[in-house]
């Protein structure tokens, strides 16, 4: 006579991102049936979104379909839909346009999006780098901004649409600011005949001292002496004060620019206020160190939307982290459903700090081992390259990257969606980009 088998757990996942995947990866096999919740149909991989809003990659070589990924996992069920709240109560997930659904366990991967600090009117006019959707407007941007300056007659508005400012010195803001000073000053200037694009002007705007804080000292300064040789301007130890139609304010002084790009905050998902729980400033959970809420041990937080406790620090919200968070709370599910209570807790482990400057150059900090320039590029790549899924998008990113490195060409020089009116919101009208109006 057969044993009776208990129902098998279910497990909601909210959230595709690097920690989401990782554990539902990780779950394969085990006595659960998981629902994989996105409001996005794809899992972005994120460390180089920034190069497909500089016309370096396409989008398709960094995004995959989540459906897809789970083909022949039967225990998966992908939901495409926006979380708007949780019934802890009734154990319940809360959908914008579907049933609710049920769960037992509750893992919340959501990620995090652009802070503003407080000003969220700034947004229209400086958008962030976050989704796919926000690569394609960025990229249409600076194009866009080309095209303008090259058809403009105005010598002073030229130059207002050729001024690209970004705000924020950390990883994506270095990196959007090597790429774009590329991208004008080497790439483009023999396809436009009206305006040299080497006249670029491109600014790094960072509130605190240095750039890339966090960073090892001495990396950190190589990557700004390498950012002024490629002729981008840093801004160090004045914060933002305002933004607007055409450019920043930067203490009292207004920096006329056609393009604001923000690099500066992020702010996590609205899951604490879904939970009921309190939040830090950046709006994180701050989780127990089995990664669940303190009050409930099958509610999970993990990611970005996590305040995970490390040292006398936070665990940073990077790609590595959530892998290790994902993989961490499966195998803590796994050994509960086998019967084990006593789980060790969580331990983070820093696997190096790595950022890219421009073509063929790069910082790369392992602790011990610290890395600079070309040799630092090729390992930059070569580690990007294994973290990204499929076989054909490594083949794919690889190629374009070489195309790029030998012959000085984007692979991904498209303006789509170009209308009237997305054109006045995004560069506004010519009296708008007037300097002797600001």
């Amino acid at each position: 006579m057969a044993l009776h088998q208990p129902p098998a757990k279910q497990v909601v996942v909210v959230g595709a991102g690097f920690g989401g995947l990782q554990l539902v990866k990780r779950l394969q096999g085990a006595p659960v049936r998981i629902t994989l919740i996105d409001q996005h149909n794809h899992h972005l991989f994120q460390p180089l979104l920034y190069q497909a809003a500089t016309a370096v990659l396409a989008p398709s070589e960094i995004a995959w379909p989540i459906r897809e990924m789970f083909r022949g996992r039967s225990d998966v069920e992908v939901v495409l839909d926006t979380v708007v709240g949780v019934d802890r109560d009734e154990r319940r997930v809360l959908l914008a346009e579907s049933q609710p659904v049920p769960f037992d366990i509750l893992v919340l991967a959501t990620g995090a999006t652009h802070a503003y600090f407080g000003h969220p009117e700034w947004e229209r006019f400086a958008p962030g780098l976050k989704t796919i959707d926000d690569a394609t407007a960025i990229r249409r941007r600076i194009l866009m901004a080309l095209e303008e300056a090259d058809r403009s007659t105005d010598e002073a508005r030229r130059r207002t649409l050729l001024s690209f400012a970004i705000v924020g010195a950390g990883p994506t803001g270095v990196e959007l600011a090597g790429m774009i000073a590329e991208l004008t000053h080497t790439v483009l200037p023999a396809e436009y005949r009206r305006i040299d694009t080497r006249q670029a002007r491109i600014i790094l705007v960072e509130a605190g001292n240095r750039i890339l804080n966090g960073f090892d000292e001495n990396l950190a300064a190589f990557a700004e002496r390498a950012l002024t040789k490629l002729g981008v301007e840093v801004r160090l130890g004045q914060p933002v004060t305002d933004v607007s139609k055409p450019g920043i304010v930067v203490g009292k002084e207004h920096i006329n620019a056609g393009t604001v790009l923000w690099a500066a905050g992020v702010q996590a998902s609205p899951a604490a206020e879904w939970l009921g729980v309190p939040a830090d400033r950046s709006g994180r959970v701050t989780v127990s160190p089995h990664l669940s809420l303190q009050d409930d041990e099958n509610i999970f937080v993990i990611g970005d939307t996590a305040r995970v406790a490390w040292h006398d620090r936070t665990v940073p919200g990077i790609a590595p982290a959530a892998k290790q968070e994902g993989a961490y709370v499966a195998g803590l599910i796994r050994k509960r459903l086998a019967g084990e209570r006593d789980v060790e807790p969580f331990r983070y482990r820093h696997q190096g700090d790595l950022a890219t400057i421009g073509r063929g150059d790069a910082i790369v900090d392992f602790g011990r081992i610290k890395l600079k320039g070309v040799l630092a590029w090729w390992l930059w790549g070569v580690a990007h390259i294994y973290f990204l899924i499929g076989g054909r998008s490594r083949l794919a990113v690889a190629l374009s990257w070489l195309w790029h490195f030998f012959r000085h060409r984007p692979s991904a020089q498209l303006i789509t969606h170009k209308d009237a009116a997305e054109r006045r919101m995004r560069l506004g009208r010519a009296d708008d980009l007037d300097p002797k109006k600001t």
